[in-house]
């Protein structure tokens, strides 16, 4: 199809709009999905004052993943692991932005008496971000809930294969923890690759790092 006909087709300012969406859309599928393309895995570890875990889950579409979760507690000193099911209830792609709402849960090694559920989202730009979430744990022996909030702003715009860097303020509240912990992290991702760093004197390191494949 000849440059001629596809301009006939679509309009010059439609072209650069189309690419716009494309970049964006690349941009943030990037981001810390717990849900990847169709036929795509994704690697996640984690270590924070609760746990240190590994994760790994396979997305057989783009709308559910399933995927193993080995977890070391450091709360209750035990080691166990998860099989778990997220599921993407609702996304909203616009010109500027991206909107995702998701459904968790997972079922231990321990038995039927030990699980969690739970709702998380999020809406960015590529200049902004929020998140959220909450996440309830039953146990045979206590049950908890658990909550966050996310703001973040990245100070430059780059383009796609980039390096992004996002500054972000995280605060989270953990009901075997106590009162609401706030602080700073740093989130760098580039191509198939995301960590996120955050630190408080109150909960020390909180680490996040992904790779999808």
């Amino acid at each position: 199809m000849s440059n001629k006909l596809v301009g006939d087709i679509i309009p010059p300012v439609g072209i650069k709009y189309i690419c716009c969406y494309v970049l964006l859309a690349c941009a943030l599928v990037i981001e810390a999905r717990p849900i990847s393309y169709s036929g795509g895995s994704t690697v996640m570890l984690q270590s924070n004052e609760m746990q240190n875990s590994t994760y790994y889950h396979y997305s057989p579409t783009y709308k559910f993943s399933l995927g193993v979760e080995q977890v070391k507690d450091k709360y209750f000193d035990v080691n166990y692991s998860y099989f778990r099911l997220t599921y993407l209830l609702n996304r909203k792609n616009t010109k500027h932005s991206q909107r995702n709402l998701y459904l968790q849960s997972g079922l231990s090694s321990e038995g039927l008496d030990h699980y969690f559920y739970g709702v998380h989202g999020d809406w960015e730009t590529r200049r902004l971000f929020s998140g959220f979430g909450y996440k309830e744990t039953q146990t045979e022996k206590l049950d908890y809930a658990e909550q966050y909030l996310q703001l973040g702003i990245a100070p430059y715009i780059g383009e796609y294969g980039d390096l992004h860097t996002w500054l972000m303020i995280q605060s989270k509240h953990n009901e075997l923890m106590g009162d609401w912990n706030t602080y700073p992290v740093l989130k760098f991702f580039k191509g198939n690759a995301l960590m996120e760093v955050g630190y408080a004197d109150t909960s020390e390191w909180d680490i996040h790092f992904m790779y999808r494949f």
